[in-house]
């Protein structure tokens, strides 16, 4: 449901289905991290051995958690947000701000999958690895980026359509918060 209590369009459930899912992905990622992190202090540490593979794992683990979990992020309203401006306004200004900004972002989103993708690509054609003894494949972790970045634009799209299909209040704010 909406934050007007109008159940979405099948798309935009399916949008926020998935990334639900992405969040709980990263989250996975990140317990997974905190674990490589433990084994790699107890063979370091307690067995005197050297790490060859889990400061790689952790780097790739938490980038692509931070890619794959955006689209939660932004579904959930959990980046950090300045909202003195739209406190100040009306609900259709609020509306045409969120759309906007929206549309800003989206754009953007949209340049840096443009050009994650071929980069990703090459990484696939080419086969390329880590240069490390564990000679990890890079188009496997690298894959988060594009993914991630699709997942992020398809969570703009929808909830600029719920914004602008009055189906959802602009920034989460009821008629009565701000002014």
């Amino acid at each position: 449901m909406s934050s007007k209590g109008v159940a979405p369009p099948a798309w935009v459930a399916a949008v926020h289905a998935v990334s639900r899912l992405f969040g709980v992905v990263a989250a996975g990622m990140i317990v997974v991290s905190i674990g490589v992190i433990c084994h790699m202090v107890f063979v370091r540490a307690v067995l005197g051995q050297s790490s060859i593979w889990q400061t790689e794992f952790v780097t790739f683990a938490l980038v692509a958690a931070t890619f794959i979990g955006a689209p939660y992020i932004l579904l959930t309203r959990g980046h950090v947000a300045v909202d003195v401006v739209p406190l100040m306004l009306q609900t259709p200004g609020r509306r045409l701000l969120c759309i906007a900004g929206n549309l800003i972002a989206l754009v953007f989103c949209g340049f840096f999958l443009y050009a994650a993708i071929p980069w990703w690509w090459e990484t696939w054609q080419s086969g390329q690895t880590t240069p490390s003894i564990w000679k990890a494949r890079v188009w496997i972790p690298y894959l988060s980026v594009p993914v991630g970045l699709s997942v992020l634009c398809l969570q703009f799209v929808a909830d600029t359509y719920m914004v602008a299909s009055h189906r959802a209040l602009p920034f989460g704010l009821s008629a009565e918060e701000g002014l």
